[in-house]
């Protein structure tokens, strides 16, 4: 039996990050416009990579939601400001994945990752 066959059985896909994630612990704030009206959320950052980030956050976001993100980076003099949308869900864990990075962004992310990789700290692989 292929994989491709066994994965449309199962229903699942295969699922990979392009960039490893590695674990930090950051204050995340994010605001989501819904119902109206201009919604903040809180938490704090599990795992940080090129293209996103997990965090625990008060409230409850949907699957497929946009929200606009603010954390501080070591390494940075000012917090950075994204847009990311919710990937997955578990409980009040979420990973998002981020949206249109300007290339200053990028360099951060990527200067701070690879700090957290030459620190040692375990990549983390997928999990849903």
């Amino acid at each position: 039996m292929s994989e491709a066959f066994r994965q449309k059985k199962s229903g699942g896909t295969r699922n990979t990050r392009r960039y490893p994630r590695y674990p930090v612990d950051l204050r995340v704030t994010g605001n989501i416009f819904r119902g109206g009206e201009m919604q903040s959320y809180w938490g704090r950052s599990t795992e940080l990579g090129l293209d996103g980030i997990g965090a625990t956050i008060t409230g409850d976001l949907e699957v497929g939601e946009v929200v606009s993100m603010e954390f501080s980076l070591p390494l940075s003099s000012h917090p950075l400001k994204l847009r990311a949308i919710v990937r997955y869900r578990s409980g009040l864990h979420y990973g998002f994945e981020f949206l249109t990075v300007k290339e200053e962004q990028r360099a951060t992310l990527r200067r701070v990752t690879q700090m957290l990789a030459a620190s040692g700290a375990p990549a983390t692989a997928w999990q849903p």
